[in-house]
């Protein structure tokens, strides 16, 4: 079952955050991951604002947390610290209708 990296955030820094996009790209790629949304039009109806939105999916959650936890995306990582207010969650994909 294919898997979904849902990602809110609020850039502080944005050449650091802008290095870390270019970094945490290729590293998702490299795990199978495409991106379905990266930062376009949205519209806020619950919650905290985070006006950066990315959904990216993965062929599994395995792959997903496989890239997490990469030397190259935690490398990306550490220029995002501090550079955004995040929340990042993996979530299954349904099976089609």
């Amino acid at each position: 079952m294919s898997a979904l990296w849902i990602a809110h955030v609020l850039v502080h820094d944005a050449e650091a955050y802008g290095e870390y996009a270019r970094r945490a790209t290729v590293a998702i790629a490299d795990h199978g991951g495409v991106f379905l949304a990266r930062g376009g039009a949205y519209e806020q109806l619950e919650g905290p604002d985070r006006p950066r939105n990315v959904v990216a999916r993965f062929p599994s959650m395995q792959a997903a947390r496989d890239c997490y936890h990469s030397a190259a995306y935690q490398e990306a990582l550490g220029f995002a610290k501090g550079a955004a207010t995040r929340e990042l969650v993996i979530v299954e994909e349904a099976p089609p209708a």
